[in-house]
């Protein structure tokens, strides 16, 4: 039986946080920065985290399951 891959998209983009989360970043911050507040760019810098419901989906995305 072949590996299971896992799927590429999902591993470049979550990482595993030590308590079994995943961290993601946040869209809306590759251009067109200038007409955005400076507010909203800071709160756009941190890594969020996957809500609760949808880690499952995540593990099975990068478990290649």
């Amino acid at each position: 039986m072949p590996k299971l891959k896992s799927n590429r998209g999902a591993a470049k983009r979550l990482l595993r946080t030590g308590k079994g989360g995943f961290k993601f970043r946040r869209a809306f911050r590759n251009h067109i920065l200038t007409k955005k507040p400076q507010k909203r760019k800071l709160r756009l810098r941190k890594m969020s985290l996957l809500h609760a419901a949808d880690t499952k989906s995540a593990e099975r995305l990068l478990r290649g399951g």
